[in-house]
């Protein structure tokens, strides 16, 4: 039996136009570089037109950079229509405030919940439907790990992170029959600007290295690998997947 699936060339990703969202730092960032270097060509969108400036120059010339909120229904609109075809779609874009459900403010849950869950429902539609009509595609959002397990001060970013999951699995099946896949990264503890503020605390640092299986936080690059692997024809039969990138994280109790 013959595979028509080039083994040496199932990572590359020449010919296509990947669309990173939150691509101004973290592992928005490094996954445009990622994509890049296997040959996509890459939008670099950013609510920070200078951020995603930075990020377009150091992905190569072959990059460019779109200011873009992602909160914005008819700029999201706008840009899935004069991006034209869009191969590959990345939502790195997300905000967290660490607070007890006792102590939000209803605009903190509004802007944490806005942002993370309905911002993913937009993107996905915007992008998604022209994808499904051209009958190709890979979706990549991203949950977290936080979206199966928990802290006190972690409730309402993780509900919403768990509704992402769904939202992404939800996409994956209505989107199937057109041919395009959908899929989630659960990230673990990640150096990111996200994770500042714990960053920040020695005590509170060495702790969250200690979950973890590794012993330690994990780097913004090492999230890479696995949107490469899920934009490519080496993840081809993937669909409605969440991959975990958490260090061990959720496997050890």
């Amino acid at each position: 039996m013959t595979t028509s699936l080039d083994y040496s060339t199932m990572f590359r990703l020449d010919g296509r136009r990947a669309v990173v969202l939150g691509a101004g730092s973290g592992i928005g960032r490094e996954a445009a570089q990622a994509l890049a270097a296997q040959g996509a060509e890459v939008v670099c969108a950013d609510l920070d037109p200078d951020a995603a400036a930075a990020t377009a120059d150091r992905t190569g010339p072959g990059a460019t950079a779109l200011a873009l909120d992602v909160l914005d229904r008819a700029a999201l609109a706008g840009a899935a229509r004069d991006l034209g075809d869009v191969d590959v779609l990345v939502l790195t874009a997300g905000t967290h405030v660490r607070k007890r459900l006792l102590d939000y403010s209803a605009e903190e849950f509004d802007r944490v919940v806005g942002l993370n869950l309905r911002g993913a429902f937009d993107v996905i539609r915007a992008f998604g439907g022209p994808m499904a009509a051209r009958g190709r595609g890979s979706i990549i959002g991203f949950s977290s790990m936080r979206a199966v397990a928990l802290e006190p001060g972690q409730g309402v970013y993780s509900a919403s992170k768990a509704g992402v999951t769904q939202l992404l699995r939800a996409a994956a099946t209505e989107f199937g029959p057109s041919g395009v896949r959908v899929n989630a990264i659960a990230p673990g503890i990640v150096e990111t600007p996200l994770t500042a503020q714990i960053m920040a605390e020695p005590d509170w640092y060495r702790a969250y290295a200690d979950k973890s299986v590794l012993n330690r936080w994990g780097r913004a690059e090492e999230l890479a690998g696995a949107v490469v692997y899920l934009a490519s024809d080496a993840s081809s039969f993937v669909t409605g997947a969440v991959l975990a990138v958490d260090g061990g994280w959720t496997a050890a109790d």
